[in-house]
Order: structure tokens, then C-alpha cells, then sequence
């Protein structure tokens, strides 16, 4: 693996990172969050990730450089890099150079994303995944289309991808009320996933509304003002039908 080339000077960019991420992956991570999103969820609490050019301009050296300061403790923690967003696959180059040169350095690299982008492009970065947290908020195609405003179809061909390549897939949702709850659509998401070998598990994510204050300072309008986090008891049900 420390033979593996890949190019120090590609760049992208960067909107911020954690240098101690306990929950986005095995042991302790170093979280590289990228700028750029191609979905608009309604109940995003990043949006200030959406642009690329809102992040850093950072080159794939910078970065290994920096990761480098924490390599022992990732390492002794079972953990390693995961890369997030906004949604990291808008920015294929430089993530596939990325994840390439956290492989030579021996890193357990997780790729956290929706899953929207062309086959081939998945199948590129997948060849240096170890691990793929994929965002799946329904699979209802239509509540999808409305709540993230495009298609659900590359998301589970993204799935369908990482069976292909043997990557082992976490599944995050975000249960929202009145939008993701309905049982049938949930049992539909929990029966589709049990075809896939490769999910390990299933993470239910109640809605909260931290974020909202970032849509206002962007001049954005936030559509779930309105819509209170669930009650333990439809989040009790929720993690019943898909955990």
C-alpha cells in the first residue's frame, strides 16, 4: 500500500475539520468535511457546505501532512480518515487523490456521502474505501425527489456498487415527522437493505433543528420551522423496523 501513487498537488476544497471525530466510523477519526453539495435537503444543518468555493483551497499534501499529526492515536484507536461534506463526491479528483494517498499512509479511510454521482465515479473511489457510510433518507422516490431535490436512483446504484466491490456500507437516516416516518416506507428502506450483505448496520438519526440558524444567516428559507424532533416513542419504532 505504501507503494501507491497518487499526485500530492491535486487540490480541492476544504470547509473545516475534527481532529477527534468519535462517530463517523470506527475508533477515533480525523473528519475532513468538504465544501460543495448537489442535494438541497430540507432539514440540512450545513448549508454553509452547499458552495465549493466556501471551503479552503487545500492541497492533498496539506492534508496528509496535517492528518500525519494524529496517526498515532488514529491508529492505536482502530480509527482513521473520514472524509464528509457537504457531500464529498462533488469533488471526485480530489477525493479519489486524497483517499489514494491515506492508503499509502496506511489509514482506514470512510467515505460518508449521499451517493449521488456516475457509476464509474463511485467505482473509482470505492477501490480506496474501507468503509462506506451512506445516506439513504427514504426509499420512497418520491418523498426523496421532494425533500433532497434529485433522484434516490444513484444513491442505491451506489449501494448496488459497494455490494459489487465488497465495501462494507453503513446505512445513516434521519428520521424526520411527517416527511421519513411513515412505517410502510420504512419497512420498504429495512426490506431492501437486508438484501445487501455488505450493510453492517443502520443508524436511525432523530431531526433536530441546530442547524437552523445557518439558513437565516445565509438568507435562506428554512421550510421546517414548524416540524418538532420525533417522540421517543415514533424513534423507538423507527429504530425497531431498521436497526
Amino acid at each position: 500500500m505504501a507503494t501507491l501513487s497518487y499526485d500530492p498537488n491535486c487540490a480541492g476544497y476544504i470547509h473545516s475539520v475534527e481532529t477527534g471525530g468519535m462517530v463517523d466510523g470506527p475508533g477515533i477519526r480525523y473528519v475532513l468535511f468538504f465544501s460543495g453539495c448537489a442535494l438541497r435537503c430540507k432539514y440540512c444543518h450545513n448549508p454553509d457546505t452547499w458552495l465549493v468555493k466556501n471551503g479552503k483551497l487545500t492541497s492533498v499534501s496539506e492534508v496528509i501532512r496535517d492528518i500525519k499529526k494524529y496517526q498515532s492515536y488514529l491508529r492505536f484507536s482502530g480509527g482513521g480518515v473520514t472524509i464528509t461534506g457537504g457531500d464529498p463526491l462533488v469533488q471526485p479528483v480530489f477525493l479519489l487523490e486524497l483517499l489514494k494517498a491515506c492508503r499509502a499512509a496506511g489509514l482506514h479511510t470512510a467515505l460518508d456521502t449521499a451517493g449521488f454521482a456516475p457509476a464509474d465515479t463511485v467505482q473509482a473511489l470505492l477501490a480506496h474505501v474501507d468503509l462506506l457510510i451512506l445516506d439513504i433518507k427514504t426509499a420512497n422516490p418520491t418523498v426523496y425527489k421532494d425533500l433532497t431535490g434529485v433522484s434516490l436512483a444513484p444513491t442505491l446504484q451506489t449501494l448496488r456498487l459497494a455490494q459489487e466491490a465488497g465495501v462494507p456500507v453503513w446505512v445513516r437516516f434521519v428520521l424526520v415527522p411527517g416527511i421519513t416516518d411513515d412505517a410502510d416506507d420504512m419497512r420498504a428502506l429495512a426490506t431492501l437493505l437486508q438484501s445487501f450483505s455488505v450493510v453492517q448496520k443502520v443508524e436511525v438519526l432523530p431531526f433536530h433543528k441546530l442547524g437552523e440558524f445557518k439558513w437565516a444567516d445565509l438568507g435562506l428559507s428554512y421550510q421546517l420551522s414548524d416540524v418538532q424532533p420525533p417522540d421517543d416513542e415514533t424513534l423507538r419504532l423507527a429504530k425497531q423496523i431498521l436497526e
